[in-house]
């Protein structure tokens, strides 16, 4: 076996490969002809001794080889893009990219307003702002870090809290008005509501009564989502109630749209978190960002800080 094709740019001419599927994107992307693209990644297979990509006319995908050598290629890439950032951390201002995570509806209607302003600040920072529901591997994924909420089991990330989400149940007049509003957790056996599919018990809910008592309810409905802001669209067209972050319908109830519901029965706030990748913590322009969210994200509606 011959390592000395083994290169950090035939490395990072594989990574782009895997991730996008594309020898000819590749080569528009790093300015290269394709046929250098396909010699990077002949050469890197030859030294190490297996096929690493699947290639038909139409796409390009991992092998089983392939995708174990992609992870650990991403992670070595990562350390060396980390070594030259500390290496310049001395002589450089705040510059250069964070990658962002966050929830969909969470990240559209507030967090990317923050990242405005964010960037108004420093301006030479560059922010890859990713919003999805999956809970992604950050080291896998390439991502400084991720703003979640709801419990965390990932304990190889480094954790900063930023508070908690209040929520309430609600529901619009309309609905209310043809279907009644409930006086008791129980009487939502009785309504429709609006279930989030990729939240995990969210079939049933757990409230705290007036004398602390906790009561769990099992509820159901027609329809399931799996993001937050269709979850909103449901609760104004009068689909159903259930519970919502108050961040999520702020406007809505100040308007009118969408009322409370069961006041005297609470619902347990929802922890707020950065995951943060330990080696990435410590470069200065993930750092600042880390910094302005953990001051901000507590002052969003309906967040109690930490």
């Amino acid at each position: 076996m011959d390592k000395s094709a083994i290169s950090l740019d035939r490395m990072r001419t594989f990574v782009r490969v895997a991730e996008s599927g594309s020898l000819s994107l590749v080569s528009r992307e790093a300015g290269m002809g394709q046929s250098t693209v396909t010699r990077h990644i002949n050469e890197l297979e030859a030294s190490v001794g297996v096929a690493l990509l699947s290639r038909t006319t139409r796409r390009v995908m991992l092998t089983e080889e392939g995708t174990r050598y992609y992870a650990a290629c991403v992670q070595i890439l990562r350390l060396v893009d980390q070594a030259t950032d500390e290496a310049r951390e001395a002589r450089l201002a705040a510059e250069g990219t964070v990658r962002l995570s966050c929830t969909s509806a969470l990240g559209t209607l507030h967090i990317a307003r923050l990242i405005f302003e964010f960037q108004d600040s420093h301006p030479n920072i560059n922010v890859d702002f990713s919003l999805t529901d999956d809970r992604i591997d950050l080291v896998r994924d390439g991502v400084d870090l991720a703003l979640r909420l709801g419990p965390l089991a990932d304990s190889s990330m480094k954790l900063h809290a930023l508070g908690t989400s209040n929520r309430s149940m609600v529901a619009s007049p309309d609905y209310l008005r043809s279907r009644g509003a409930p006086e008791d957790p129980v009487d939502l056996a009785n309504h429709e509501c609006i279930v989030m599919a990729n939240v995990g018990g969210s079939d049933r809910i757990l409230f705290t009564g007036p004398d602390g008592s906790d009561c769990l309810v099992p509820v159901k409905g027609r329809l399931r989502v799996d993001n937050g802001l269709a979850a909103r669209e449901a609760f104004t067209a009068g689909r159903g109630l259930g519970p919502a972050h108050l961040w999520l319908v702020h406007d809505l109830l100040a308007e009118g749209k969408v009322e409370t519901l069961l006041d005297g029965f609470r619902l347990a706030p929802v922890p707020a978190n950065l995951l943060i990748v330990p080696e990435r913590a410590a470069v200065k322009r993930v750092r600042l960002l880390i910094d302005f969210l953990a001051e901000t994200v507590p002052g969003l509606p309906g967040f109690d800080s930490p």
